[in-house]
C-alpha cells in the first residue's frame, strides 16, 4: 500500500482524489494548504503528492524543493487548473514526474499514478553503485536531481549536453560523468568553443602535417585525435560559428577526419559531451544554430539549477570553499560567523558558484589574520547588494513603504499617459515612495498622542485599504494586481486571504 498526499485546496478534487487512491489500494491524504501539506510530508512517509500551483497560503511550485526533499523522498505530480508553458517547464526542470492539467478523466490520472509508483519502486528497488563525487558539493532537491542524472548519463555512452547559466559547474559535471563512466581512465579533451578563431579551427581540431602551413614546423596530433577513447568536452558550444558548426557535424557523424596537409583519414573513438549557457533552441530560431547538430548533441540533456534556486548548498558550498583555501595556504580553517552566512543567502548569485568561490576567496585574504570570517570581510557590493534587499524586505516587497493610497486616491495607479510638460520643460519623475497629500500624518492619524495606533494596527489598516483600492481597480484580476502591486503572486494570494479578498 502506497501512501498518496493530495495538497489542493478544493474540497471536493481532494475527496475525489482520495476515493480513487483508496479504490486502488492505497491511502490517500489530503491538505488543503501548503503549510499542512509540509507537515505531513514531515511525518508521514509519504509516496506520492498531487500538488496544486495556487493554494492559499503560495505557489506550489516555489515549494518544490521542500516536498522533494521531505524525509521520503516523494514523486511529484503536479495537478493544475491553470496550467501554463512557463509553469510546466519550472515544474519539469524542478524534478516533478508529471504535469496535468484539470479537468483530467479519473482512468488517466490513475493510470498517472500507478506509471509513478512503478517508477518509484523500480528506482528503490535497483540501487545504482554510488558515484564518485570528488569537488561536487550539494545536498539540494534541484541538485540531486541533477545528479541523477549525471549518474545514467555515466552509465551510458551517449552525447550529453549540459545546460546551465555560467558558473553553474558544467565542467565539474561532464567530468564528474566522465570519471564515473568506463572510459574513466582515458583522456578528457576540453574544446574552448568561444575561444576557436576561424582560420585555425581545422587544424586545433584535425591536427596538421609538419610544413602545410607557414607556422607547422612540427606534425601536430589535434584535439579529436587527442580523446581517442575518451571524452571530447565542447565547452560553450553556443559559441561556434555556423561554419565551425559544419565542420563539427561531420566529425560527430563519421568519426573521421583528415588532419591539414595530410592525404589520409584518421579515425577517433571519442565520446561527446557538450555544454553551454545559451538557449539553443532559440539560436535555432533566429538561424544562428543547426538544427542537426542540436539533435547531435541532445541526446541526454541535463539542466542544472542555478545557485539562487539551491540555498540548502550555499552554506556547505561556503564551507568547502574556505576549507580549501585554508587548505592551499597552509592554515588553519576559519570559521564563517552567523551574520557572514546570513549575508551569502540573501545574495542573488548571478555568476552562481564561480561568483560564491571568487567572493569566499576575497573574504578569505580580506581576514587573514582573523580567525573567523564576518560580514566586513566580503566585498563592498555584495554587502551593498544585500543591504538593498533587506530594506526591500522589511520595508515591503516593492522596497516601498507600506502606506499605500486611500480608495478615492488615483495617484497609486498611474493614468495612461503622461501630463504634456508645462513651458517646454520636461516634468521631474515622479517619486516612488512619496505619499500623496492624502496620505500625510495630520490626515490619518488623530492629533491626540493617546488615541495614537500601534505601528502594527496602522499597517496592517493601511495594508487592507491598499488591498480594497488595488482589487477595485484591477477588477480582482490577479494578473494585473501583481503587476501593479510589484508583488510575487505567492505574497499577493497570502495577502487577499489575510485581509478576506476574492481572486480570479
Amino acid at each position: 500500500m502506497a501512501v498518496i498526499l493530495v495538497i489542493d485546496d478544493d474540497e471536493q478534487i481532494c475527496e475525489t482524489m482520495q476515493r480513487m487512491v483508496a479504490r486502488a489500494g492505497h491511502q490517500g491524504l489530503a491538505a488543503p494548504t501548503l503549510a499542512k501539506g509540509l507537515a505531513t510530508l514531515r511525518t508521514a512517509p509519504v509516496d506520492i503528492v498531487f500538488l496544486d500551483v495556487r493554494l492559499p497560503d503560495g505557489n506550489g511550485l516555489d515549494a518544490l524543493p521542500s516536498i522533494l526533499d521531505a524525509p521520503s523522498r516523494p514523486e511529484v505530480i503536479v495537478l493544475t487548473g491553470q496550467g501554463t508553458a512557463d509553469g510546466a517547464a519550472t515544474a519539469i526542470h524542478g524534478g516533478v514526474w508529471d504535469y496535468l492539467v484539470k479537468p483530467m478523466s479519473l482512468q488517466e490520472t490513475l493510470q498517472r499514478l500507478e506509471r509513478a509508483l512503478a517508477y518509484r519502486e523500480s528506482k528503490h528497488a535497483k540501487d545504482a553503485a554510488p558515484l564518485c563525487l570528488d569537488n561536487v558539493v550539494g545536498v539540494s532537491p534541484g541538485f540531486r536531481a541533477c545528479l541523477d542524472h549525471v549518474g545514467k548519463a555515466a552509465r551510458s555512452e551517449a552525447p550529453v549536453l549540459l545546460v546551465g547559466e555560467t558558473g553553474t559547474g558544467k565542467e565539474l559535471m561532464a567530468r564528474t560523468i566522465h570519471c564515473n563512466s568506463q572510459r574513466r581512465d582515458k583522456p578528457f579533451v576540453v574544446v574552448d568553443c568561444a575561444a576557436l578563431s576561424e582560420h585555425l579551427l581545422e587544424s586545433l581540431l584535425f591536427g596538421h602535417k609538419k610544413g602545410s602551413f607557414t607556422s607547422a614546423h612540427a606534425d601536430s596530433l589535434g584535439l579529436i585525435r587527442a580523446a581517442d577513447q575518451g571524452v571530447l568536452f565542447l565547452d560553450e558550444i553556443g559559441e561556434l560559428s555556423l561554419n565551425a558548426q559544419k565542420t563539427f557535424l561531420r566529425v560527430l557523424q563519421e568519426k573521421r577526419f583528415r588532419p591539414v596537409g595530410d592525404i589520409r583519414e584518421f579515425s577517433s573513438n571519442f565520446r561527446l559531451l557538450a555544454a553551454t549557457n545559451r538557449s539553443l533552441d532559440a539560436m535555432i530560431e533566429d538561424g544562428t544554430f543547426r538544427r542537426d547538430l542540436y539533435f547531435r548533441l541532445k541526446t541526454m540533456e541535463i539542466h542544472l539549477p542555478p545557485l539562487r534556486q539551491r540555498p540548502q548548498d550555499i552554506t556547505l558550498l561556503a564551507m568547502y570553499r574556505v576549507g580549501a583555501l585554508a587548505q592551499a595556504y597552509s592554515m588553519s580553517r576559519k570559521s564563517l560567523d552567523p551574520e557572514f552566512l546570513e549575508h551569502l543567502r540573501l545574495y542573488q548569485w548571478p555568476g552562481n558558484v564561480r561568483e560564491l568561490f571568487a567572493m569566499m576567496e576575497t573574504a578569505f585574504v580580506a581576514g587573514w589574520d582573523s580567525d573567523v570570517l564576518y560580514p566586513r570581510h566580503l566585498p563592498s557590493a555584495l554587502r551593498v547588494a544585500v543591504a538593498r534587499r533587506k530594506l526591500e524586505r522589511d520595508g515591503g516587497e516593492d522596497g516601498r513603504p507600506p502606506f499605500p493610497s486611500l480608495p478615492d486616491e488615483p495617484s497609486v495607479f498611474p493614468s495612461p499617459a503622461s501630463p504634456e510638460p508645462a513651458h517646454g520643460i520636461a516634468p521631474a519623475p515622479a517619486s516612488t515612495t512619496a505619499l500623496p497629500p492624502a496620505l500625510h500624518a495630520d490626515a490619518l492619524l488623530p492629533t491626540d498622542p493617546a488615541q495614537l495606533p500601534t505601528l502594527k494596527t496602522f499597517k496592517t489598516s493601511m495594508e487592507h485599504v491598499y488591498l480594497e483600492a488595488l482589487h477595485r481597480h484591477t477588477n480582482g484580476d490577479v494578473d494585473r494586481m501583481t503587476a501593479v502591486s510589484g508583488l510575487s503572486k505567492s505574497h499577493l494570494y497570502a495577502l487577499l486571504k489575510k485581509h478576506q479578498l476574492p481572486s480570479r
